[in-house]
């Protein structure tokens, strides 16, 4: 039987910002990420960025000691709530662990995590056509926002 661990990250641990780095590089050569590989001069920015940003909240899942998993999120705050909120902003399952559990762990481990330091709820965003995603989120709990809510950007 696998081993899963729930891990918080450290980016004072090198192995830890390495694997970071992996993961996000994974992520983005999917096809619900850029469909294209890091590019070269971006990671030390990602984790000089990351360091300086004090709202910055990590995790892996490391299966059998493989950093198998990770949720890029950040702490924010529900003024309708008055409480910390987490919002998950990249979530990635390596390719050889999905369908294994790892992403329904790395929910329910976060989900603990929020309960037990008064967070008062986890947002995410999913593309609309991730549907393997959405399937996951919908099972580990996670809906559409009453009223239904639209993630909009405007780039700089």
């Amino acid at each position: 039987m696998l081993e899963y661990l729930f891990v918080h990250i450290d980016l004072n641990n090198d192995e830890h910002c390495r694997q970071l780095i992996r993961l996000l590089d994974v992520y983005m050569q999917d096809e619900m990420g850029n469909g294209a590989p890091m590019k070269k001069d971006l990671a030390p920015k990602i984790l000089d960025g990351l360091r300086k940003h004090e709202s910055f909240l990590g995790f892996f899942v490391l299966v059998d000691g493989y950093f198998a998993a990770l949720a890029n999120c950040n702490k924010n705050f529900s003024t309708f709530r008055a409480k910390p909120l987490i919002n998950i902003h990249d979530f990635v399952v390596h390719p050889d662990y999905r369908g294994k559990g790892v992403g329904q762990f790395l929910l329910d481990s976060i989900y603990e995590f929020g309960r037990q330091n008064g967070y008062c709820k986890i947002n995410l965003e999913v593309r609309e056509d991730n549907h393997k995603a959405q399937q996951l989120y919908e099972k580990a709990g996670y809906e559409d926002c009453k009223p239904r809510m639209h993630f909009w950007e405007k780039i700089l």
